[in-house]
Order: structure tokens, then C-alpha cells, then sequence
């Protein structure tokens, strides 16, 4: 049975299964974040040291599947990026729809306040790369790199505080995080987006279609709805929009409700048994691996002016300045107008350091820099400069500032 005995009022009132979940959920980002900083360090040693042939061999390892006429050749990087990355997806999908259905974002009054801040958290950057790169068509494609928060890597951070950390903080950086998730979702689908075929796009609609009828008719079984997705992925891909999408429109099309009065069924919903299913293999396998694939700076050829360049400094100062300024002055301004309210627990220097820890962008950064900039290899290297330290900073002051913010209060908000 999970402890309530430090969690918030709206939490409390969620079934025991629904808390548990979440809770669980919060264990496994926070260890899964701890993972994927190790995985960065990893990818930036083997990109500067002897293994750097060995770890460009990896990333380029050609690897094809065929299936009679249908043929797929890519390199391994673009398998993780487009393949393992759409599964991340179909995660974020699977948690945006239960949190919309029975979770945190059901929930009006508590809804609000994270909107808010992830809204201005994801325009406030935006303009500062704007003002810093608008000048510059091809620089200007990476506008929404500063847009998402990395929820692994910040909830990891917030794990090293202990039990200081209040519940109704994790909640909302975990909510904010989704929100932002969803942003970047809606940004991928329109500004990443190109050279579109509309044979691939029909048959894809094709199968979403099935899916829906599916859904429609109660059927609750998960397998038609997982190979449905891997034909959607297939079309998807050959069609010009990028591939991750096919993982959210699956997500979204996995049954949450109850067969006979269309309730909500927390449960054993396909829904919340795919979840828990996926959760350990992204936390632990895809998303280390993503930044292992994607993170391997080499850093001999750079110099401290390499930062000062438009596009990584564009990148930097977007999270660094432009998320917490978003995130913390949005909070703020929706407390002194009486729209929301603070966490239990929370305070507005709480909400700075918060705020501080929004500025880690790097799984969502580093995905959207590899689609602005794939075809700009000098752009895409100096961006994962400005996200691998942007990152970096924000993770250390945020934690620097709550350790001093938070007062030590053993057994409060353990998860």
C-alpha cells in the first residue's frame, strides 16, 4: 500500500492503483535519468578518445530490413532516432492520454498552472533564439531545439535531493514536461515535415482509420492496435512526416475506458498495462541509448567561441534564460492574479529553482536539432553544443538552488 501520508489533496484522491502508477512512474524517471547522464558521459568519452572510429562505426552501421517489394535501409543512428525513438512516443502519447482521462490534466483546477508555465516555457525561448538567429533562414529551423524539458534528466536531479523535495514539485515539473511534450509533438507534425507523399499518408490514414474502429468497438486486446502501429510507422515513414508521429497517433488510439459504461478504467485498461510495460525499456534501454547515439561531441576541435556562435548560443540562452524565465514568471503572474495557486510545499523560491531545472533540455533538444539540422552537419554540431552545456548548467544551479531553497524535512515527499 503507497504512503499517502505527504501527497498533495488532488493526488490523494486518485484510486490506490492510479497513485501507485504514479508513483512508480516518478521512481522510474528519476532512475532512468540517472541513466541517461551516464549514457551522455559515455557517447562524449568514446567521441574523444581512442574509441571515436569504433563509436562512428556504431552510429553509421548500416542495417536493412526486407519484406518481399518493401525494403528499409538505414543507418543505426536513424533506426534509434526513428525506430526506438517512436516507441519514446508512443510512452508520451500513452501518458498524455491517461493524464487527460483520469490524471493531472483531468483535473481543471490543477490543470491550469502547468499550462500556463509550460506554454511561456516553451514561446520564451523561441523568441530568444529568434532575436539571436532571425537573420538566418537555415539556423532559424532550429527555433523549437530550447522548447521541450528533458522530465528524465530533471526528475533525476530532483532524486539527489531526497526526501526535501515536495511531492506537489515533482507533479508539477512532471506535468510541465508532458505539456511540453505534447508542444514539441504539435511542432514536429507541422515544421518538421517535408517532401510528402500522399500514397503513404492515405494508407497510413487507412490504418489509424482501423485502429479507431477498433477502439470504437470495445475491442481491448493490444495486439491489433501494436501491428496496426508498426503499419502506420511504415507509412508514416515513407511519407514524409517524420516517424515518431505514428508512435503518438497509436498512443492516442489505445483504449482507456471501460467496455460497458464507457468509464474510466484505471484498472486494467490496455492502456495503463501498455504503459507499465513500456516504461522500464524507454527509461532504461531506448532513452540511454538515444543520447549514447546522439551525444558524442567531439570536443577538440571547438574552442569557447564555438559557443558564441548564433546557433548554439541561440540554444544556450533559450534554456538557460529563456525556460526559467518563462516557466517562473508565468507561475508567478497566475499566483498574484488568483488564477492558480503554488504546490503544497512550494514557495517562490522553490518555483525559481524549478524553474532552473525546466532549462534541461537535452532527449527532446538533441531530437529536434537532429531533424533541424540534418542535412547542416556543422549546425547540428555546434547545437548539441549549446544543449549539452545549457543542460549541464541548469541541471547544476537548479540543484544548487533547491539544496539551499528547500529545507531539510526527512520522510517529506519520498517517491
Amino acid at each position: 500500500m503507497t504512503d499517502t501520508s505527504a501527497v498533495p489533496e488532488v493526488v490523494r484522491r486518485l484510486p490506490d492503483r492510479a497513485l501507485h502508477a504514479l508513483v512508480e512512474f516518478l521512481r522510474l524517471e528519476s532512475s532512468g535519468g540517472i541513466l541517461l547522464i551516464a549514457a551522455a558521459m559515455l557517447a562524449l568519452l568514446c567521441a574523444n578518445s581512442p574509441l571515436q572510429n569504433w563509436y562512428d562505426g556504431f552510429r553509421s552501421m548500416p542495417v536493412a530490413v526486407v519484406i518481399g517489394d518493401l525494403q528499409i535501409a538505414k543507418p543505426l543512428l536513424l533506426w534509434i532516432n526513428d525506430g526506438l525513438m517512436a516507441v519514446f512516443f508512443l510512452l508520451v502519447a500513452l501518458e498524455l492520454k491517461r493524464e487527460m482521462l483520469s490524471g493531472q490534466l483531468s483535473d481543471r483546477d490543477q490543470v491550469l498552472l502547468p499550462l500556463l508555465c509550460a506554454a511561456a516555457g516553451v514561446a520564451v525561448p523561441a523568441l530568444i533564439f529568434w532575436g539571436i538567429n532571425h537573420g538566418d533562414a537555415a539556423a532559424m529551423r532550429g527555433w523549437a531545439i530550447p522548447a521541450a524539458t528533458d522530465i528524465a534528466f530533471a526528475l533525476g536531479i530532483l532524486s539527489l535531493l531526497g526526501s526535501r523535495v515536495p511531492v506537489g514539485m515533482k507533479l508539477l515539473l512532471s506535468t510541465i514536461a508532458v505539456a511540453d511534450d505534447l508542444a514539441a509533438i504539435v511542432i514536429i507534425a507541422f515544421f518538421y515535415s517535408s517532401g510528402l507523399s500522399g500514397v503513404a499518408l492515405a494508407w497510413a490514414g487507412v490504418a489509424i482509420a482501423a485502429m479507431a474502429m477498433l477502439n470504437r468497438s470495445g475491442v481491448r486486446a493490444l495486439t491489433p492496435y501494436l501491428l496496426l502501429g508498426v503499419v502506420v510507422w511504415v507509412c508514416v515513414l515513407k511519407s514524409g512526416v517524420h516517424a515518431t508521429l505514428a508512435g503518438v497517433v497509436t498512443g492516442l488510439m489505445i483504449p482507456h475506458r471501460s467496455r460497458d459504461d464507457g468509464a474510466v478504467d484505471t484498472a486494467s485498461s490496455p492502456l495503463a498495462t501498455l504503459e507499465h510495460a513500456l516504461h522500464p525499456w524507454v527509461a532504461y534501454a531506448i532513452l540511454p541509448m538515444f543520447a549514447f547515439a546522439n551525444a558524442g561531441l567531439q570536443l577538440g576541435a571547438l574552442t569557447p567561441d564555438d559557443l558564441l556562435k548564433p546557433v548554439p548560443l541561440g540554444v544556450a540562452l533559450g534554456l538557460l534564460l529563456g525556460k526559467p524565465i518563462g516557466v517562473i514568471g508565468a507561475a508567478l503572474l497566475a499566483r498574484t492574479a488568483g488564477l492558480a495557486r503554488l504546490p503544497d510545499g512550494m514557495d517562490a523560491r522553490s518555483m525559481i529553482g524549478l524553474g532552473l531545472l525546466c532549462g534541461i533540455g537535452f532527449t527532446m533538444s538533441l531530437f529536434i536539432g537532429s531533424l533541424a539540422f540534418g542535412d547542416a552537419p556543422e549546425l547540428a554540431r555546434t547545437s548539441v553544443l549549446g544543449i549539452l552545456c545549457a543542460s549541464l548548467l541548469a541541471a547544476g544551479g537548479g540543484y544548487l538552488w533547491l539544496r539551499v531553497a528547500l529545507p531539510s524535512a526527512p520522510g517529506r515527499g519520498n517517491t
